[in-house]
């Protein structure tokens, strides 16, 4: 929903915004390159659009082809300061719900650090982890450092191109800020979508000839999972489900769980949300409402959050989701080809 009473502040900020581009453009503020090839990934918009999925993508990737991959993110979040590589000891607290779900997934395939000072970040971790490239998890708007391969996501319900700058839309730059994306992926995309529209979304896209467009619909597995043990998500019609998220847009996990089962309950808190003990004894409270058999389920994010109470971990499963990309063979030749060439 657009805030058009907003509109006026919309004005400043995007002039705001436009001057800091420019400063970069003609080097008046200055965009580091790293001696290794950087894939960056972000969006123009606040909210979700599916960033962690995409980067556990190209870590996926990249590590299956020998290349010994990092990942660098700010830890929003966070309770700490500093720069802090992920390791077996480390928890949401100390370095942010999504590093913990990169390395609860990856463990020691990858590198997984956080600092808020991108560039000294991104510095460290390539010399002390001895990277051959490094993905930059939300930097689309973090131009001190400048990725030599820049990866643009937008949801597909809510496309830049129909948004306008905040306070009035969601856009934290000018739509024009597209031009610096190598590839452009529609995120979110439904199952069932088609030519007429992919042509559609392209012809408003208006790529340049640098630009390649791709679509990724959400793919979700076909198991969820305790810390003990796995369900087949077709087993999930005998349970009453407590669905607790903690993200920017849970109509997607709604949506696809409400194919397997007609008995949900949701709890929805706002993203990143740092859940108190009331709010567990809240979960467990509705959680003693349901049936004989009943289930707490969340997100692969969230469940790094939830799994620290001990009074949930024998109810609680999550359920991992991935990218499914249309042209999957040209996109991973596309990055695989850039960091081989760099």
């Amino acid at each position: 929903m657009k805030r058009w009473y907003l509109y006026p502040f919309s004005l400043v900020y995007n002039l705001i915004t436009a001057i800091r581009n420019l400063f970069f453009n003609i080097g008046l503020l200055y965009g580091h390159k790293m001696r290794i090839p950087v894939i960056g990934v972000g969006n123009l918009s606040v909210g979700g659009t599916g960033k962690s999925p995409v980067v556990m993508y190209l870590a996926d990737l990249l590590s299956k082809n020998h290349h010994r991959t990092g990942v660098l993110s700010r830890g929003y979040g966070r309770k700490s300061k500093g720069y802090i590589v992920t390791n077996y000891s480390s928890n949401y607290k100390q370095v942010g719900d999504e590093a913990m779900q990169l390395f609860t997934r990856f463990k020691n395939r990858i590198v997984i650090a956080v600092c808020e000072d991108r560039v000294l970040g991104a510095k460290k971790i390539i010399e002390d982890m001895n990277l051959e490239t490094l993905v930059l998890d939300d930097s689309y708007q973090h131009r001190y450092i400048k990725p030599g391969f820049n990866i643009l996501l937008t949801d597909y319900s809510d496309p830049y191109f129909k948004d306008f700058v905040l306070p009035a839309g969601n856009l934290r730059e000018a739509r024009s800020g597209y031009k610096r994306a190598n590839a452009i992926i529609v995120t979110k995309c439904p199952d069932d979508l088609s030519e007429e529209k992919k042509k559609y979304y392209i012809s408003r896209i208006a790529p340049y000839a640098y630009q390649k467009v791709f679509f990724g619909a959400i793919d979700y597995d076909a198991n969820v999972y305790s810390l003990q043990k796995s369900l087949p998500v077709n087993n999930l019609d005998y349970y009453d489900i407590l669905l607790i998220t903690g993200i920017a847009n849970p109509k997607h996990i709604l949506k696809e769980l409400g194919k397997y089962s007609n008995r949900i309950k949701h709890l929805k808190f706002k993203d990143h949300y740092s859940f108190t003990d009331s709010d567990i004894n809240k979960i467990i409270s509705e959680y003693q409402k349901l049936g004989e058999y009943k289930m707490i389920l969340t997100t692969e994010k969230d469940f790094v959050r939830l799994k620290t109470f001990e009074k949930l971990l024998d109810k609680l499963y999550y359920w991992p989701i991935n990218v499914d990309i249309d042209k999957k063979t040209e996109f991973n030749q596309m990055i695989l080809d850039y960091v081989r060439k760099n």
